[in-house]
């Protein structure tokens, strides 16, 4: 559960802000949006490695 604590004199928008960013954080939305539907392990682990070579490639790049 998420609790934000709400200073005072702190507008609604603030403190909503601040909910959202620790909501964001707990990756809730993220992981319920990858249990909708089911991925193979092997597609998975494509999927890993490619990110790794795509991020790889842009050090690589910074380094230069």
């Amino acid at each position: 559960m998420i609790v934000i604590n709400i200073k005072d004199n702190e507008s609604i928008d603030r403190a909503l802000k601040r909910f959202k960013k620790k909501f964001e954080k707990t990756g809730a939305l993220r992981e319920l949006r990858s249990r909708t539907f089911f991925t193979k392990p092997s597609v998975v682990r494509r999927e890993q490695i490619k990110k790794a070579a795509y991020i790889q490639n842009l050090r690589d790049l910074e380094s230069k």
